[in-house]
This record gives structure tokens, C-alpha cells and sequence, in this order.
């Protein structure tokens, strides 16, 4: 059983400033892209989509949401097994997510990264995403899924105190 932390950190893109996690996985890149794209392996860690993402888009609806309602998503980049790009833009707030997986010496990393309206979006957002991330890699190692409650709100104060890279500060 792992202990969760928080493992977000600020970076600043072209498009904008993104809250940014990393996993490990001791797993071929082909494995890990497919827990992280296939529709029926989401299932198990985040939700599912419809469609196929090679048209440009797909409805993706998140299981573990209250109100997981269908939404349109936009994919703006994919190069399997590597990495992808992905818009919504319903919701409260349009969102604007990348992963880009990267293999060696047995082992994959996965960077996951969401673009944050304002840096103070990350204390409700990034409990959010190390809770999903730490379900995928639950997921793919076959073990117990984390509990919510771990997370949020306890890792909230460090998502407040991240340092915004000063080019990001409005």
C-alpha cells in the first residue's frame, strides 16, 4: 500500500500555467498508455469515453464525480504510445489536460499536466489530480484504490503554498 502525498508543482507552458505530476511504473510504455487511453481500462481509475479519438473528439464522462455528466472533448494532440492533449470545455471551467510518457530501463514515466485558470485553483484541483493519478497507478498495479478522504482536504495547505514561477504572477 503506498501513503499518498502531494506531488503537483507549478509549470509555466505558451498556453498558460499547469499544475504538473509525475509517476513512476515499472511497466512497458504500450502498457501504461493503454491503462491510460483504453475506454474500458479508464473505467477502473477515472471514467470512460465514447467515440474514437482519432475523429478529434470524444465524449468522456468521469465515474467518480458527483454529476458525472457526458462532456465533449476535443484531442489536440495524440501520438500513441507517447503522449496526448485534451480540451473540455464544459463545465464551471474549461479544462485543458497533456500526458507524455517516456520509457527506460524497464520503467515508464508518466507527466501529467493541467492547465490552472489562476494559480489558486491548484488547493482544489491538485488534491483532485494526485488522487487520480494514485488510482491509475493503483489500477495498473492491481492493487486497493485509494480513499478520497486522504486527499482532500488534507492536501490542500500544500497546494496553497506551492511558489507560482513569478512569469506566471498577473
Amino acid at each position: 500500500m503506498m501513503t499518498a502525498k502531494p506531488t503537483g508543482h507549478y509549470t509555466l507552458k505558451p498556453d498558460g500555467l499547469y499544475l504538473q505530476f509525475d509517476r513512476l511504473f515499472h511497466a512497458p510504455i504500450e502498457e501504461v498508455w493503454y491503462t491510460l487511453t483504453n475506454p474500458t481500462a479508464m473505467q477502473a481509475w477515472i471514467g470512460t469515453y465514447t467515440g474514437s479519438p482519432a475523429t478529434g473528439g470524444v465524449k468522456f464522462r468521469m465515474s467518480f464525480e458527483e454529476g458525472g455528466d457526458w462532456q465533449n472533448v476535443s484531442i489536440l494532440d495524440c501520438r500513441p504510445p507517447h503522449r496526448f492533449m485534451a480540451d473540455s470545455r464544459e463545465g464551471a471551467a474549461p479544462m485543458r489536460v497533456y500526458c507524455h510518457l517516456v520509457e527506460g530501463g524497464g520503467m515508464t514515466t508518466l507527466t501529467f499536466g493541467s492547465r490552472l485558470q489562476s494559480a489558486a485553483d491548484a488547493a482544489s484541483m491538485g488534491p483532485g489530480w494526485d488522487y487520480y493519478l494514485d488510482r491509475l497507478v493503483a489500477a495498473h498495479a492491481g492493487r486497493t484504490m485509494p480513499e478520497w478522504e486522504t486527499y482532500y482536504p488534507a492536501f490542500t495547505n500544500y497546494y496553497r503554498g506551492l511558489h507560482v514561477p513569478d512569469a506566471a504572477r498577473s
